[in-house]
């Protein structure tokens, strides 16, 4: 049995303990929030086995395994380096940190203690994106030559809500404009060159973000992110002898499909679920666990670095400061 501690208990701690009990051998064992009454009613209303009304408390956890950390963007590295520096292993929410200082002092505490952490980017173990990347390795589509990817919704507008407060780390960027990221990193690696623009809303966050990369061997990766429209959330990977679409919305997506170039027949790829798609990060996070692993193969601490350099990069380009 993993026992699984969460700290934060927002909207997405909602969906992910949802998933969590699904889980065989999976077990909540423990909730942590900074206001005693939403402790008190989570961990109740998911038979939680201990309950706390402040961050500091959970370290007194007994037979605590792992704490998942839901907070805000701004409270990722403080909430993480609290637990890692009690030696308890952490998945954090994406994105890991506010900027790459950040990070590298996560990284730094969990490789020297050793204590396991991993970035909580649970795209990275959704199965369509696992398919698309085994294609890719196997040369199902020849080079890659150029990816397209975006996410955009409309968000209603309040200068007080989380996703337009500068404060919080609000704006389009840190907080769906890291999917088109990612999957660009994956399937092409490190770009050579960075391009991105921004426009901004009344209370200073990027409302819309795109971002143009290029890389080494002439591949070009072209993505966006919109709080202002919603848009097909699509990922395509366009090889030089076929195309991968990753269904909408990509970064949780139940479908993808291989078109060849040749002529040959597209294959369907599905992995339909009941569930908000946590559990497979989940049970990534039980394997490393239980093999004594510090770090994510699939997903490492390393990987966390790569991809808040390119926010950061983005950042510097777009004019988008928090």
């Amino acid at each position: 049995m993993t026992r699984w501690g969460i700290l934060g208990l927002g909207r997405i701690a909602h969906k992910f303990v949802q998933d969590l009990l699904t889980v065989e051998g999976a077990v909540l064992h423990a909730v942590a929030a900074s206001d005693e009454g939403r402790a008190n009613e989570f961990g109740q209303q998911y038979g939680a086995v201990h309950i706390y009304g402040s961050y500091d408390q959970l370290l007194t956890c007994p037979d605590l395994d792992v704490v998942y950390i839901a907070t805000r963007h701004v409270y990722h590295r403080d909430n993480t380096l609290l637990l890692l520096n009690a030696g308890i292993p952490v998945l954090c929410e994406k994105p890991f940190g506010m900027d790459a200082g950040q990070v590298a002092q996560m990284v730094e505490t969990a490789r020297s203690k050793p204590v396991f952490l991993m970035e909580a980017l649970w795209s990275r173990f959704m199965p369509t994106i696992l398919k698309a990347h085994d294609l890719i390795q196997a040369g199902a589509i020849g080079r890659v030559r150029m990816v397209r990817a975006d996410f955009g919704f409309p968000a209603p507008f309040s200068p007080d809500a989380r996703l337009f407060n500068k404060e919080l780390g609000g704006g389009s960027l840190l907080d769906i404009g890291i999917y088109p990221l990612f999957l660009s990193y994956l399937m092409l690696g490190k770009p050579t060159k960075v391009r991105a623009a921004a426009t901004f809303g009344p209370t200073g966050v990027d409302e819309q973000c795109g971002m143009t990369l290029t890389y080494a061997d002439g591949a070009i990766a072209i993505l966006d992110s919109t709080l202002l429209v919603k848009t097909d959330m699509v990922g395509v990977i366009y090889g030089e002898t076929g195309t991968i679409r990753i269904r909408g919305r990509f970064h949780e997506s139940q479908a993808m499909t291989l078109e060849r170039e040749d002529g040959g027949e597209t294959e369907l790829f599905t992995a339909d679920r009941q569930t908000f798609g946590y559990e497979y990060e989940i049970r990534h996070v039980m394997q490393c666990l239980s093999e004594g692993l510090t770090e994510s193969p699939l997903w490492s601490l390393d990987n966390s670095q790569d991809l808040i350099n390119l926010l950061d990069a983005v950042r510097a380009e777009a004019g988008i400061t928090y």
